[in-house]
Formats: C-alpha cells, sequence, structure tokens
C-alpha cells in the first residue's frame, strides 16, 4: 500500500490531549498481504521522519516477492518469518545491489512465522510432511 509516495497527507486529530492520531484511513490504502506493515494511516512517528528527511529512499515491496523472499529465507537460511519480514530481506537486499562495497546494510525480523501459518505465506505447503520430508526426519534425534 504506498501510502507514503501518494504524497497524500494523513489527516490527524487531538486524541486524550495530544495531536496525531490519525483521524481515519489514507485515501489511497488498499488490502495487501504484508501483515505488520502499513495500517490504513501513515504513523506519526513515520510521517516525522519523512519530513526531517532521514530516509534516503521510499522503496516499494510486492507482496508476492515479501512471500517468496520469506519461503526462501525458512528454506536457505533457516529464519522462520513473516511475511513483512521477507519485504525486510528482499528490500535490503536491493539496496545492497546498489551500495557502495564494503557497506554494512541490516535487516531486523521482528517476529516469526507461527502466527502466519493459515495466511497466503504457507499455501503452497501441505499439512502433511511428504515421502522426502519423512526420509529427513528419519535422520533426525526424534525421527530415529
Amino acid at each position: 500500500a504506498p501510502l507514503v509516495p501518494s504524497g497524500k497527507e494523513q489527516e490527524r486529530k487531538e486524541v486524550l490531549g495530544k495531536f496525531g492520531a490519525p483521524a481515519g484511513a489514507h485515501p489511497d490504502w488498499k488490502p495487501h498481504p504484508i501483515q505488520g506493515w502499513t495500517p490504513n494511516f501513515i504513523p506519526k512517528v513515520c510521517e516525522d521522519g519523512l519530513k526531517q528527511k532521514l530516509h534516503d529512499e521510499v522503496i516499494l515491496v510486492d507482496g508476492k516477492e515479501a512471500i517468496e523472499t520469506s519461503m526462501q529465507l525458512a528454506r536457505k537460511e533457516g529464519i522462520f518469518c513473516g511475511i513483512s519480514g521477507g519485504a525486510t530481506v528482499w528490500t535490503a537486499l536491493e539496496v545492497c545491489k546498489k551500495a557502495p562495497k564494503g557497506s554494512t546494510v541490516l535487516a531486523m525480523v521482528a517476529d516469526t512465522a507461527e502466527r502466519y501459518l493459515s495466511t497466503p505465506l504457507f499455501e503452497t505447503i501441505e499439512a502433511e510432511m511428504n515421502e522426502e520430508e519423512k526420509k529427513m526426519f528419519e535422520t533426525t534425534p526424534l525421527g530415529v
């Protein structure tokens, strides 16, 4: 949901004597699969950082790319994360393509995938082990 690049301001209101709460949904918000990212408003802390120009760029991530990256992290790296974690790492990999040699790029994956088992993230994985997975399991201490 590309709210920030839309250029449209988030309407704000006062709540409990403090100004900054969203007055309603952002007009450009649309449903997307990256849970944990982009509620239907731009958080005030995000807006403040953008106004201070604390960022170098805004990189948009497609939900499909986020899901694929999350699955690759699980398969190849043993990192069991949600769709937003996959989106974060996908973005970091894009930054790495342009970063000067020797740069350090940090991607924080702040969740696990267990709460996403019933989401599109795992729709390609069967509930029961296939023969290859059963053979692999038999080589582990629990499977012996």
